[in-house]
């Protein structure tokens, strides 16, 4: 417990309530738009566009409507989250965009999370069916569940990072169905990840490579950060949620002490105003956009794994948590819907950089991903959350 952040102030009980009440306002105010289509993975000047279900940040969407549901109870968000459960439901019907990992973040704030808050069974059919397309990608050879490509191609052998949050779906499904193979592949998955994408000083891998033949780890790169040998700043942040996670679902006394080391590296490297940079690479000074998302997610992890710590540590991490959130709150959070039908502003989805590969979008927007988890975060503080995860 090195890092105290002493002299900042933690959010409120009344500034939590004042932040979900504007989200549950602004998911409201835009809802005509976005109950037959869903919001794109990213804004575009602050504002988000309409699309249809086809990526995989969709589900983050139909997430705030559940989450503004728990705060209200307004059944106007009820019937326009069930209408795009049942969207989820044709989608993986008619395998729309499905051949990829990113099952867990479509399916559980959607489709699991329907199911847990009012019994839907669309919902329930829809995310079994997601686990079993899930678990199709899983290669026994290296033990791991393919991000995405074809199946047979050498180039694709890999996981990332990112895929620790899609697991929780095969959890719940071994526990729905009473089949162990979900549980079987997920814990299999976490250990190959946990084994290779966590560098010797912490920092993560945002991508790590397998020989096909053998499955033996070849090599780490990244797609998303600056370059290879630098932390991502999501990456990093999925590591905090995503061990806090594995823990809570596998008991592995060894996940906490992952945790913890994961979690220092990421608060070692923020900036003055707790909110990281892209990468982690940067700090305060550097000419580099923010990203927003990853505080939320990294508060998500520290709020999730306090609850299975002595006491004395787990206020350590809710304190930090809160701290990271006030920031959010008071530095990056919408507070008018002139300016942007999102809830965060500041996050960055893909950043180009001389040493990477992905493509240059979503920088200094809102992402669909930053403000579910905004909203997690703050319930989470509000109650004693149930997790759609």
């Amino acid at each position: 417990m090195g890092v105290k952040l002493e002299g900042y102030p933690g959010i409120t009980g009344e500034q939590i309530k004042d932040a979900l009440d504007f989200c549950n306002r602004q998911i409201l105010h835009v809802l005509p738009d976005f109950t037959d289509k869903f919001q794109q993975a990213y804004s575009e000047n602050g504002f988000y566009p309409p699309v249809e279900n086809r990526d995989w940040t969709t589900g983050f969407w139909t997430g705030e409507i559940w989450l503004a549901y728990e705060f209200s109870g307004d059944e106007r968000l009820k019937k326009a989250a069930e209408v795009q459960v049942h969207d989820f439901l044709e989608r993986i019907n008619n395998k729309i965009s499905v051949d990829h990992h990113d099952m867990g973040f479509l399916y559980s704030p959607s489709c699991v999370a329907a199911y847990k808050l009012t019994g839907n069974k669309e919902g329930r059919e829809a995310a079994v069916k997601a686990a079993e397309q899930l678990i199709s990608r899983y290669h026994p050879v290296g033990e791991f569940i393919q991000a995405w490509g074809a199946m047979d191609e050498p180039g694709n052998y890999r996981l990332i990072i990112d895929c620790l949050l899609n697991l929780p779906l095969l959890y719940w499904a071994s526990e729905e169905t009473g089949d162990e193979k979900y549980r079987d592949i997920a814990e299999k998955h976490i250990h190959t990840a946990v084994a290779n994408v966590i560098r010797e000083d912490y920092s993560t891998w945002h991508t790590f490579f397998f020989d096909m033949k053998t499955g033996a780890p070849d090599h780490g790169a990244t797609c998303q950060g600056y370059r290879d040998g630098s932390a991502w700043a999501r990456g990093q942040a999925w590591g905090v949620y995503g061990l806090a996670l594995a823990y809570k679902y596998t008991g592995r006394r060894e996940y906490i002490e992952l945790f913890r080391r994961v979690t220092e590296y990421f608060l070692e490297h923020l900036p003055k105003d707790l909110v990281p940079y892209w990468d982690l690479e940067f700090n305060d000074g550097d000419d580099q956009p923010r990203d927003s998302s990853s505080a939320s997610i990294a508060a998500c992890g520290m709020l999730e794994m306090s609850k299975y710590l002595g006491a004395g540590e787990a206020e350590y991490y809710r304190e930090i948590a809160s701290k990271i959130m006030r920031s959010v709150y008071d530095n990056y959070a919408v507070k008018d819907f002139e300016i942007s039908n999102g809830l965060v502003l500041h996050s960055t989805y893909s950043n180009h950089s001389p040493y990477n590969t992905c493509d240059h979008k979503g920088v200094d927007e809102c992402n669909a991903w930053g403000d579910y988890f905004y909203m997690e975060a703050l319930t989470r503080m509000s109650k004693d959350w149930v997790l759609y995860w």
